[in-house]
């Protein structure tokens, strides 16, 4: 194969996720595809690569937190991503949806290319509080190309130390309580400071695997699994965060998630200084 029809053998590669055909139901040879005519300017996109990516899980995890960054991530052609819990055994999300890990602890490439937790509330601050979990984040990420979060799991990188002297976000609930761990929190859906990447709540974990993608790979890598992806959203109702949600919408979340933010600025406080928040 030219070198041309090897970069549309791993685009068509890149798109068959996303896509059910004849083809996929009984490959050919790559040689014998008949492969499209992308031009001359999608010649340089870096389309292949070997990264290793390990993606925390833990019981009470928020599942759209782990599943929108790894939708992200297995689009990367190449790339290796392991699913990391404490043991093999299924981990149930605070949803109730139920994944398999791949890899544990102890297996879990020691050199790794990403470090990523999600984010939860008990679930994140159970984890956020285990010894074992906190080993695994310090050791794993005093290696790792790039450190990151979606939602509340920047607690678990500020409590695992990860995060100090660093910018960072998280869900607008806790992301004060980063700088109880010596981060410096920024109100946006993804901050990036030096090989730290943090994502806000929850549906910027999309928004942080597309910038993840363009750095890994390249702008024009990112945008094809966006377009491939269809990730052009137009909510319903623009009440996503606090600046433009209804006063009421915001003071009934605010009241329902205070309990959460005590504990968790509670948790913060005890681990940073030794002495319970007041």
């Amino acid at each position: 194969m030219t070198d041309m029809n090897r970069r549309n053998a791993v685009l068509l590669a890149l798109l068959a996720p996303f896509a059910m055909s004849a083809a996929a139901q009984a490959p050919q040879p790559a040689s014998t595809m008949t492969m499209p005519d992308m031009g001359p300017e999608m010649n340089n996109v870096h389309w292949e690569g070997n990264e290793q990516i390990a993606m925390l899980m833990y019981p009470g995890m928020t599942v759209m937190d782990l599943i929108g960054p790894q939708s992200m991530f297995g689009a990367l052609m190449g790339a290796k991503i392991h699913l990391v819990a404490k043991t093999l055994e299924p981990v149930t999300s605070d949803a109730g949806v139920t994944i398999v890990p791949t890899a544990t602890f102890d297996t879990c490439p020691r050199d790794l290319t990403v470090l990523f937790t999600p984010g939860g509330t008990d679930g994140t601050l159970a984890a956020a509080s285990d010894p074992a979990t906190l080993a695994f984040m310090r050791d794993r990420g005093g290696r790792a190309k790039y450190v990151t979060s979606v939602c509340s799991g920047s607690l678990i990188l500020g409590a695992a130390g990860l995060l100090a002297g660093y910018k960072a976000t998280s869900h607008w609930s806790v992301r004060h309580v980063l700088a109880e761990y010596g981060a410096i929190p920024i109100e946006a859906r993804v901050v990036r400071d030096r090989n730290r990447v943090t994502g806000a709540g929850v549906t910027a974990g999309l928004d942080f695997g597309l910038m993840m993608l363009a750095e890994l790979r390249d702008r024009t890598y990112a945008e094809c699994t966006q377009l491939v992806s269809e990730y052009d959203p137009e909510p319903p109702f623009n009440a996503g965060s606090l600046k433009t949600a209804p006063p009421a919408v915001r003071k009934a979340m605010e009241e329902l998630l205070a309990g959460f933010t005590r504990q968790a600025e509670t948790l913060a406080a005890t681990q940073a200084h030794g002495t319970p928040a007041a």
